[in-house]
């Protein structure tokens, strides 16, 4: 097992890893206690070699993989890669390219919404993690044999998975299927933590304007100052704190000390004077500038029983094309299928259109019948008067 601690090493092993098709990466890190992630190790394994890299070695400079993320030549495959990627784009400034996630294409697959990496690892690859060291202190040196060898199963096994997933997708024609997700997982939007978005992950239940706007200004400067501390959000101020600021906005240092969970002392200190001055902004605000929420779509009287069959619909269609319904519509996407036959959801579109969505709208036309047979659901066409032609059935 290596483990990279020098500069050196590390170029010359990325050197190498420049001439292969894919390398398989993962890591390991820590937040309990910041804001940003603390990266701890960085595995990478090509299709013949493996490592650990060490980013809290004194002295050790991580342009080298850098740049091997940046290859355009070499595919970067990851699993559930969401938290890696946020890592590396905080890191290098741009997102590794291009981006392979056998999560995603497991879904594709048959192995259902999420596959964990186990669960394809025990059937891709015929082996078992030993995850025994998953909520071990990473950042403590030296690490163990142990957290070594969990460590770098984690990208050993991922080149098995790679290569038996690559090959289902090249077999199948389905490759260009999970093209959307790849390009959705790769948008840097996703990853750049902009303090005046900081509101939506609230999710406030009020779409007053007024409310969203000193909202909106208050969770701003929380995210700010949290990212400038390398703090938890939550260690600044908590969100029920922000919500009932916006809710009731507090016009000076004794009403901002009434606010549940917030002492007199924060309030009378520069903590209190931001937050203040936070909601004096909001106020301020033309309408025009304050937030607005998107409203939920009105759905038609009585389309309940309709969204309910297309609910069966779709995983009918999911079982029988080895796909996850996740993929292919949300609950929301039926709603708006059910209301609208020109609905602007991915379902009714591509190779979506083409497994669950001409489907969906022969249901709600009549064309299309469900019925049960035992303990199966069989799918019937009724375009034909004379005949009712069961066309799919339901895995047992």
């Amino acid at each position: 097992m290596t483990i990279i601690t020098t500069t050196a090493e590390l170029a010359a092993f990325c050197t190498r890893q420049a001439a292969t098709s894919f390398v398989t990466v993962d890591t390991e890190f820590m937040r309990e206690t910041t804001y940003w992630p603390k990266v701890c190790l960085i595995q990478v394994a090509g299709p013949d070699e493996a490592v650990a890299v060490d980013p809290l070695a004194e002295g050790i400079d991580m342009e080298p993989l850098f740049a091997l993320l940046r290859n355009p030549d070499v595919l970067k495959v990851f699993h559930a890669a969401r938290q890696d990627l946020e890592i590396f784009f905080r890191l290098m400034g741009e997102m590794p390219a291009p981006l392979f996630d056998t999560q995603i294409a497991a879904m594709v697959c048959g192995f259902g919404d999420q596959a964990s990496y186990e669960t394809l690892v025990s059937k891709l690859a015929g082996a078992q993690v030993d995850k025994s060291s998953r909520f071990t202190d990473w950042s403590r040196r030296p690490l163990t044999d142990k957290q070594a060898a969990y460590a770098l199963s984690d990208v050993t096994h991922l080149r098995t998975v790679y290569r038996k997933l690559q090959t289902r997708l090249e077999k199948s024609g389905r490759l260009p299927w999970i093209a959307d997700e790849l390009a959705n997982l790769a948008d840097p939007r996703h990853y750049a933590a902009k303090p005046e978005d900081a509101w939506l992950r609230l999710r406030p239940r009020s779409a007053n304007p007024k409310f969203l706007g000193v909202l909106r200004e208050v969770a701003a400067w929380r995210e700010a100052e949290a990212q400038a501390r390398d703090v938890p959000r939550n260690r600044v101020v908590r969100d029920e704190a922000l919500l009932e600021i916006a809710g009731d906005p507090p016009a000076n240092v004794d009403a901002l000390a009434r606010v549940r969970g917030l002492s007199r002392g924060l309030a009378e200190g520069k903590f209190g004077d931001a937050l203040l001055a936070a909601v004096a902004r909001a106020k301020t605000l033309p309408p025009d500038a304050l937030p607005q929420t998107t409203r939920e779509q009105v759905l038609p009287r009585g389309i309940g029983p309709l969204v309910e069959l297309l609910k069966v619909l779709l995983k009918l269609m999911c079982d029988k094309h080895d796909v996850a319904q996740k993929l292919i519509a949300s609950s929301s996407d039926l709603d708006q299928i059910a209301a609208d036959d020109n609905a602007k959801v991915a379902a009714l579109n591509g190779w979506r259109r083409d497994v669950f969505g001409d489907a969906a709208l022969s249901l709600k036309h009549g064309q299309l019948a469900l019925a049960a047979e035992g303990h199966k659901i069989k799918l019937l066409r009724l375009d034909d008067p004379s005949a009712v032609t069961p066309i799919a059935v339901a895995a047992d």
